[in-house]
């Protein structure tokens, strides 16, 4: 995992870093939250293709990794809450026909609640004026704590890093670092959020 965490973040650190100077260098201020479909570059149309594919398989994926654990809260408490429900503690066998007899289990409550969390947040994010805004100042907010202090923190517990020993000094520097970077960040996302409230016309008549 360590290794497969490395090739993953460092892959990831490279693209973003890519598209950001990229897309800067190209429109400064004026970058599009979308480079394929909001720099005028519609051509060709594989192309575009094949980059929304990736896109959609790389989404699919991150979403899995973080509603997981808001599916797991939610089934967790409610087994507690209700354990004498059938419908939400019971699981059913299913038999798929022409497989050989394989089975699998399904628990109703987990279909419903999880279908029904994946809608609304879709519907959410579809009918949602100037998203990107919102998710940058999301992941800017997230970035540090989630990503950068507390796995930090649960290193030194767990290594027994001295305090104010070189290693502690550079991993707390590290820290540090990475949480100027959300700051900057989430003022950015902020004024990006600002000046989309500025020219929102939710009901203005094309002419």
């Amino acid at each position: 995992m360590k290794h497969a965490s490395f090739v993953g973040v460092s892959t990831t650190t490279v693209f973003y870093l890519l598209c950001g100077c990229v897309g800067y260098a190209a429109f400064r201020e004026h970058a599009p939250g979308d480079l394929l479909s909001g720099s005028g570059f519609d051509h060709p149309v594989w192309l575009l293709n094949v980059a929304n594919v990736c896109m959609a398989i790389h989404l699919i994926g991150a979403y899995q990794v973080f509603a997981q654990p808001i599916f797991s809260l939610v089934e967790s408490s409610c087994r507690q809450r209700w354990p004498e429900v059938k419908f939400v503690t019971m699981d059913h066998q299913i038999t798929i026909p022409f497989l050989g007899g394989t089975s699998f289990q399904v628990n109703w409550f987990r279909v419903v609640w999880r279908s029904a969390y994946v809608a609304v947040t879709t519907v959410f994010a579809t009918v949602l004026p100037f998203f990107n805004v919102l998710l940058a100042l999301i992941g800017a907010a997230s970035f540090w704590p989630l990503t950068v202090y507390f796995p930090i923190e649960m290193y030194i517990a767990r290594a027994k890093v001295l305090k104010f020993s070189f290693s502690w000094m550079c991993l707390q520097a590290l820290s540090l670092v990475c949480l100027l970077v959300s700051l900057v960040a989430a003022a950015g996302s902020v004024a990006g959020l600002i000046q989309s409230l500025k020219t929102y016309r939710p009901f203005k008549n094309e002419v």
